[in-house]
């Protein structure tokens, strides 16, 4: 059994993405609430989160959010639900559920199979500085 945050909604994304992190220094920022932790996709940890909640990497590979005991959202659903978890100004970024989840997900992958041409690729995954250490589990 894995032991998780049970209030914490967590963010599994491509610690060797620089659109990534850049995505995930965002949502830290703007975490006023600090409801969000992070874990990459490529950590132990990561891996067996994956594992837990079933999903098939082949078909995911940037950002999932898992609310532990709730639920799991990928793709274009894990973006909308962490705007909407910000609240204030980013919650008008659920306006794109209007359209169709498989038209989201057509540029969702779009972007992300572009992602490492277009904003490069770290050797290793990111380390939080000291300040942010709590933001991330191992």
């Amino acid at each position: 059994m894995l032991e998780l945050p049970k209030d914490k909604k967590i963010i599994l994304f491509d610690g060797l993405c620089n659109l990534c992190e850049s995505s995930v220094q965002f949502v830290i920022k703007h975490d006023g609430r600090d409801q969000f932790r992070f874990v990459s996709i490529q950590s132990d940890l990561g891996q067996k989160i994956i594992e837990h909640i079933g999903i098939n990497l082949k078909n995911i590979d940037s950002v999932i959010l898992y609310q532990p005991g709730v639920a799991y959202y990928y793709k274009s659903n894990a973006a909308l639900e962490i705007a909407k978890s910000l609240g204030g100004f980013f919650h008008l970024g659920t306006i794109f559920r209007i359209i169709p989840n498989g038209l989201r997900n057509v540029l969702y992958d779009y972007v992300a199979s572009n992602r490492y041409q277009w904003y490069g690729k770290k050797e290793q995954c990111m380390i939080p500085t000291e300040k942010l250490q709590s933001k991330f589990l191992e």
